[in-house]
């Protein structure tokens, strides 16, 4: 959406507040032993006390025919997204790589954050350069998020930090457009041509998020009819903020 007043913009910044709350809570939770249901619970609950309502439950794209079952994404080592907590009976485990990826409306507004952690102690220094390397690509593309540049940019510039750390990443997911919606254009590719693609402006609000994995990069969508999963088995990573586009630069509207 372009936020263009500024009750649309102070929204969106309470809500991207509360939400990065709320992950930092249940990624606070999410130990040993936990469960997936747990966390959803949570989710719902820290929503609910707010007087927001979760952004993904329900949530239909226009070819499904049922919407979305969780409030709360959770997706763990070979699942790079999509997996949902209400549904997937996951215990966490010494050493998972989990992401948490969750939204709110607020006040009519959305807003999209994920958080990708290791569990306890980390299983491999392969692991933790993922972790990290994903979050710099994050980083990387959210600097080219300005005035005048494109969503060609921001690919580019996550793409270069995977080359850098020879990381797969799927071409089939991608950040977007968010505000009105939960996914609204512009379509934001983790790869593309620097000033190719759409051309972002003032008060533009978009949701980028890089996913990496160790392997190829290759998915297919498990039998559970969500969850994304690297053909190899290859563990993932995944961060996500939502940006605002002002003649000053980016802002990272989900942070606290």
């Amino acid at each position: 959406m372009i936020a263009s007043t500024k009750e649309q913009r102070d929204i969106l910044r309470e809500g991207g507040r509360r939400l990065a709350r709320h992950v930092r809570m249940l990624a606070e939770m999410t130990v040993p032993g936990i469960t997936s249901h747990a966390l959803e619970e949570r989710a719902l609950e820290m929503v609910a006390k707010d007087g927001d309502k979760p952004a993904f439950l329900g949530h239909k794209e226009r070819r499904d025919k049922v919407g979305y079952p969780a409030a709360l994404c959770l997706s763990v080592n070979d699942v790079i997204v999509h997996s949902p907590a209400s549904q997937n009976n996951v215990v966490i485990q010494e050493g998972d790589i989990v992401c948490l990826d969750f939204g709110i409306l607020h006040k009519g507004l959305y807003t999209d954050h994920a958080v990708t952690m290791i569990v306890g102690r980390s299983k491999s220094p392969e692991d933790e350069k993922l972790l990290k390397g994903t979050k710099e690509a994050m980083n990387a593309g959210i600097a080219q998020a300005k005035v005048g540049n494109t969503t060609g940019d921001i690919g580019y510039a996550v793409e270069l930090i995977a080359d850098k750390y020879e990381f797969g990443y799927p071409k089939n997911l991608s950040g977007h457009g968010v505000g009105k919606e939960v996914h609204e254009e512009p379509y934001v590719p983790n790869f593309g041509e620097p000033g190719e693609g759409t051309l972002l402006v003032e008060n533009m609000v978009i949701a980028i998020e890089p996913m990496m994995t160790l392997g190829s990069g290759d998915l297919y969508i498990d039998k559970d009819g969500y969850s994304y999963r690297t053909k190899d088995g290859s563990n993932t990573a995944h961060f996500e903020h939502t940006v605002l586009i002002t003649k000053d630069g980016p802002v990272i509207l989900t942070k606290e």
